[in-house]
């Protein structure tokens, strides 16, 4: 079994930062794609960002500039760095992630329970 756990949402002004991280555990063969996704009250999930296994990035068009993906693979940990925050940034913020089990051949893809992010003065 593998988990996914969140850490480093907060309450934080506009134009503030803040870095979240995702930590993988538990039966880990190979950790290939990760990303953040959110959901605002009332909304959908969208996507926020992806980074794939070899360090590749994408972004959705409302973040580009402003926050950065990361992920250090030899700790199975993601980073969301999250600098001129708005306040349309608030959200549940939650990681994702395919992952190959050890002993199995099967990827599967994993959520994690989540971060609220609150940008207000």
């Amino acid at each position: 079994q593998v988990q996914l756990v969140e850490s480093g949402g907060g309450l934080v002004q506009p134009g503030g930062s803040l870095r979240l991280s995702c930590a993988a555990s538990g039966t880990i063969g190979t950790l290939y794609g990760m990303g953040w996704y959110r959901q605002a009250p009332g909304n959908e999930r969208e996507f926020v960002a992806r980074i794939n296994s070899d360090g590749g990035t994408n972004y959705a068009d409302s973040v580009k500039g402003r926050f950065t993906i990361s992920r250090d693979n030899a700790k199975n940990t993601m980073y969301l760095q999250m600098n001129s925050l708005k306040p349309e940034d608030t959200a549940v913020y939650y990681c994702n992630a395919d992952v190959r089990s050890s002993g199995s051949l099967r990827i599967r893809n994993y959520w994690g329970q989540g971060t609220q992010v609150t940008v207000s003065s």
